[in-house]
């Protein structure tokens, strides 16, 4: 196991996990040691920011897998971050017991309100912590395993898969807005209070919560960099590349795409369980299409097939989303779409790309600098 991480390790992979490491530390620290009137002092909300774009960087990881690798462009993602988050917030729920509005130990106050007479089947469990946690693993992945299951055996590719995952995500944004389902109808699940028994509005538990995504993000990272650079990852590239020509030589592609893609839903679903506890609430909002589109945006922009930059590429572009939709509203889609215009145009490779041509310009320009004229031998050399 630690050859096969020690393989996987380059110089930006050992980058990211440091500043992961260094944000774990620094900031739970600036925000609980430091006094307040500090200059120093990095407020909870901010906290509770770089938590949420540290789940989104997760997520977008997840796609970079898919589509970055293997060459899957899924438009319906969001489906599977926001299903980790229910699955989050079930058990949320169950554990404001009588402190609710209602005052109800089993039923979340809006059973109460839609006058439901007991607790639906489905809800039994999230009661426990573990059982939570298994089910923000087994519900992504089971509806991935079962839609690729009949997708990649009918052998749907390219845009008409894209179409189908977005209709996927849009039937179930419109299954979650229903009361009767029992999921919150439009409000969602909210008003949670503790988590572990831990306050969910103390400074401490937010700290926690964004060292927690740290790790997740550490941990996804690496599971996936541990694929990318196996046998395996070489195979799901050659599908990205020439499917035809690899299931000529004898690889079941479907069950490679199969593997891959429901492990990216499951990655999806941590993210989103971490994500719901951070911002306090889940609607069926999340299941929205376009959430699943920006996500695509963030690998774009960050560079695809490379999985550092997807993970950067979520965190800048949340930021200026956060800072314009304060500042000018109404032209953050404007923004948005302009942004993704520009870097397919301009911009192929992402963020990660133009770090790559930069660094080599400048390698270019150091030799010249030297004396050495690019693609001729020196003079010494010569001699």
């Amino acid at each position: 196991m630690t050859s096969v991480l020690s393989r996987s390790l380059n110089r930006h992979a050992l980058a990211f996990l440091a500043a992961l490491a260094v944000i774990a530390v620094v900031v739970p620290v600036l925000n609980l040691a430091v006094p307040e009137t500090s200059a120093f002092h990095v407020p909870t909300y901010a906290v509770a920011l770089i938590g949420k774009y540290l789940c989104f960087a997760l997520l977008a990881v997840s796609i970079d897998l898919i589509w970055g690798y293997c060459g899957i462009l899924s438009l319906g993602h969001g489906a599977f971050f926001a299903l980790g988050g229910y699955a989050m917030g079930m058990y949320l729920m169950r554990q404001i017991g009588d402190r609710g509005v209602y005052g109800d130990p089993v039923l979340p106050d809006f059973m109460v309100f839609l006058n439901w007479g007991e607790l639906p089947w489905y809800w039994y469990g999230f009661d426990q912590f573990w059982f939570a946690c298994l089910m923000v693993l087994v519900v992504p992945g089971l509806l991935a395993f079962v839609f690729g299951w009949f997708a990649f055996r009918s052998r749907v590719t390219g845009v008409y898969l894209s179409i189908i995952t977005q209709a996927l995500t849009y039937a179930l944004m419109l299954a979650f807005f229903r009361n009767n389902m029992g999921f919150g109808g439009n409000n969602g699940l909210t008003d949670f209070k503790d988590l572990l028994g831990f306050d969910l509005q103390s400074d401490e538990t937010r700290a926690g919560l964004l060292i927690a995504s740290c790790v997740a993000l550490a941990t996804g990272f690496l599971i996936c960099r541990a694929i990318v650079t196996s046998r395996f990852g070489k195979v799901i590239v050659a599908i990205r590349d020439a499917e035809s020509r690899t299931r000529f030589l004898g690889y079941r592609v479907e069950a490679y795409k199969l593997f891959v893609f429901t492990l990216s839903a499951c990655l999806a679903g941590v993210a989103g369980a971490l994500y719901v506890p951070q911002v306090g609430i889940i609607n069926p909002s999340e299941f929205a299409p376009a959430n699943s589109i920006e996500a695509v945006i963030w690998v774009a922009v960050g560079g695809r097939g490379t999985l550092v930059g997807p993970a950067i590429g979520a965190a800048l572009v949340n930021f200026a989303k956060t800072w314009l939709t304060g500042s000018f509203p109404e032209i953050w889609l404007f923004v948005l779409g302009g942004l993704f215009v520009v870097v397919t145009l301009f911009l192929p490779k992402g963020i990660m790309g133009l770090a790559g041509t930069l660094r080599g310009a400048l390698s270019r320009f150091r030799l010249k600098a030297g004396g050495v004229a690019v693609g001729e031998p020196s003079t010494k050399a010569a001699e």
